[in-house]
């Protein structure tokens, strides 16, 4: 079984910035992608961004230029660099591991980012 804590969210006014971090402990195997999802209220649950072991990354088209996704292998842990934020970026934000891009065995608990305008 994988546990995954995340930090870091919070409210922020339009063109501030974020940072999430995710540590992963338990049977997390040698390779792996973590990421980000968000939901908002109404809406699905929808990618944000992913990164492999390997350091492959994959970011939806909304983020891409504004949120940079990182990872420290040694500590298990993925980071979510968030700038320039706006309004529409207002979810909650889950972290996810599994074997690979789109496959997800485990999830944290999510955690708030608000933006205001």
């Amino acid at each position: 079984q994988v546990q995954l804590v995340e930090s870091g969210g919070g409210s922020v006014q339009t063109g501030g910035s974020l940072r999430l971090s995710c540590a992963a402990s338990g049977n997390i195997g040698r390779n792996n992608a973590m990421g980000w999802y968000r939901q908002a209220p109404g809406k699905q649950r929808e990618l944000v961004a992913a990164i492999t072991t390997g350091g492959n990354t994959n970011y939806a088209d909304s983020v891409k230029g504004r949120f940079t996704i990182s990872r420290d292998n040694a500590k298990n842990t993925v980071y979510l660099q968030m700038n320039n934020l706006k309004p529409e970026d207002s979810a909650v934000y889950y972290c996810n591991i599994g074997p690979r891009f789109g496959v997800t065995i485990s999830w944290g608990q999510g955690t708030q980012v608000t933006v205001s305008s």
